[in-house]
């Protein structure tokens, strides 16, 4: 049996199957052909439609449409999952990352601020705060591949189609345009530049 710290805070569908040990917090929504499973708890804000939600799932602050969270999973806070999106188990989609109509293998972490759109996403792969599938290209959505055990380091951008290798590492604040083979590195930065003394002369100048 389910579990409500208030009930009355709560919306839940007649379609809406919750499995035994479900703990559901106050001002959540669940409608549709949800399926909550054994163990899950919704946290508070939390709005849930047409999805299934495996076992020993968290949800927290979120927003899931249409869309499959496997087993052991952590979602949220503040995580937008939609569009037929399948996250496998023992993930962690976290800080205001939103996923669209993607595939995300085990044990994959996408903790903070980062969008993944049309992408299929291997198992054990890390993705680094700020990294962005550019998905879009003004007339078409294109797809992006990240193979197992890849790293994609924080401020990243991906320009679909493009597919990262196996065990690849992405270099933090790089533009990648370019499939990266796998257990390669791939970095765009343009080169540090240090003019000593600029902000001193720039004060001096207009005083």
């Amino acid at each position: 049996m389910a579990k409500f710290i208030n009930r009355e805070l709560v919306y839940i569908s007649d379609e809406v199957i919750l499995e035994d040990d479900v703990v559901i917090y106050p001002f959540v929504v669940i409608e549709g052909k949800t399926h909550i499973g054994r163990g899950s708890k919704i946290l508070p804000f939390s709005y849930i439609v047409d999805s299934k939600i495996g076992d020993g799932v968290v949800v927290e602050s979120s927003i899931i449409k249409n869309s499959e969270i496997g087993n052991n999973t952590t979602v949220g806070p503040f995580s937008h999952i939609r569009n037929n999106s399948v996250i496998g188990e023992e993930n962690r989609i976290g800080n205001f990352v939103e996923v669209k109509k993607s595939v995300i293998g085990r044990g994959t972490k996408a903790a903070h601020l980062s969008y993944i759109g049309d992408a299929h996403v291997g198992r054990d792969v890390n993705i680094g705060a700020g990294t962005i599938t550019c998905n879009y290209d003004g007339v078409k959505k294109n797809p992006t591949f990240i193979e197992d055990g890849a790293f994609i380091g924080s401020d990243s951008q991906l320009v679909a189609p493009i597919k990262i290798g196996r065990g690849a590492y992405v270099g933090a604040g790089s533009t990648i345009t370019k499939d990266v083979p796998p257990y390669s590195l791939a970095i765009t930065r343009a080169p540090q530049r240090i003019i000593k003394d600029w902000v001193l002369r720039k004060k001096k100048k207009n005083e």
